[in-house]
């Protein structure tokens, strides 16, 4: 009874021992994650790579799971080489103006809660794969063809993004979704395609022709602006100068009349000679003796202009040499 003991026990250890050497160990990849499961709990993420150790089964597990960026493809089948091969059922889509497009998508994501990614779907990648499409076609349904096939695919691709996002968050299955990218977007005849291009090619021709337009317009409204400013400047610059000069005018006026009732005689006579010399500046002056029967002259310029003298100021004459009663005159 004894060795039956014994030998019972022995063979315990000794299955103890070959399920630890079997079921002891695991290892992880760079490109991998474990989950470490104790009774059906996830107790610990491993994420690190190399050669690790637990309880031997049933006590312990370790599920292996990606750890790097995982791709999902929505609306079209891939071949080997990783080319679209053929469209399906998921592809063809309605726009919000009513026109049929294909439309295929590429999802990234990740594994970043392992407990909610074993254990609250039986199938994540399916969810994921179902509500990418749902997002996809909601997005495409509220858009118009112009949008989707020109210059709208990155609007397009972050409002995907964003409605994808919150409902993989509702679902919790453990999968945080990095990125979409639309692939191909086309129409479902080579007609429709050739007559869309006719009128992309128009509207592109349009927009060409309005630029073009606004740029003239814009040179316009700029010269224009400028010859507009170009006369302010002068005139402002006319209005500063008439002013300074009716300054200097009404200045001047102010000291002329301040002499005038000072001396109001010679004032006077001041101001008809400047008069007569801003009138009448090139002149020939004659002083001449209209009393006597014979008309005697004494002309002083052309005596300075002829014989090359220095002029004869009037200051230089003598009261004498003047005839009583002579007077100044001009022959024209």
């Amino acid at each position: 009874m004894k060795q039956i003991i014994v030998g019972f026990f022995s063979l315990i250890g000794l299955a103890i021992l070959i399920l630890f050497l079997v079921t002891g160990w695991y290892t992880v990849d760079e490109s991998e994650q474990a989950a470490l499961v104790t009774f059906g709990e996830v107790d610990e993420t491993i994420t690190e790579p190399g050669l690790k150790f637990k309880l031997p089964w049933p006590v312990q597990k370790a599920e292996i799971l990606p750890g790097s960026t995982n791709t999902t493809s929505v609306g079209y089948t891939t071949s080997e080489d990783g080319e679209v091969s053929e469209y399906n059922d998921e592809a063809k889509m309605i726009t919000g103006d009513e026109n049929i497009l294909f439309v295929d998508l590429v999802v990234q994501w990740r594994i970043t809660n392992p407990e909610q990614y074993l254990y609250n779907a039986s199938q994540p990648e399916d969810i994921l794969y179902q509500a990418s499409s749902a997002s996809l076609r909601g997005v495409i349904g509220n858009s118009e063809v112009d949008d989707v096939l020109t210059d709208q695919r990155a609007e397009i691709e972050g409002t995907v993004l964003e409605s994808l996002t919150e409902l993989v968050g509702r679902y919790n299955i453990g999968i945080t979704v990095l990125d979409v990218k639309l692939q191909n977007v086309e129409l479902p005849t080579e007609e429709v395609r050739q007559a869309f291009t006719a009128v992309t090619d128009a509207r592109e021709e349009r927009q060409t022709k309005i630029n073009k337009a606004n740029r003239y317009r814009n040179q316009e409204v700029n010269e224009a602006e400028g010859e507009e400013d170009a006369i302010i400047s002068r005139a402002e610059g006319e209005s500063a100068e008439r002013v300074e000069e009716a300054r200097g005018e009404t200045s001047r006026f102010n000291a002329l009349y301040e002499e005038y009732i000072n001396e109001p005689d010679v004032t006077r006579k001041r101001l008809v000679l400047e008069t007569l010399e801003d009138v009448l500046p090139d002149s020939e002056l004659y002083i001449i003796d209209s009393q006597q029967e014979t008309v005697n002259y004494l002309p002083i310029r052309p005596l300075n202009q002829e014989n090359g003298q220095p002029s004869v100021a009037p200051e230089d004459i003598e009261p004498e040499d003047v005839p009583e009663g002579g007077s100044s005159s001009n022959d024209g």
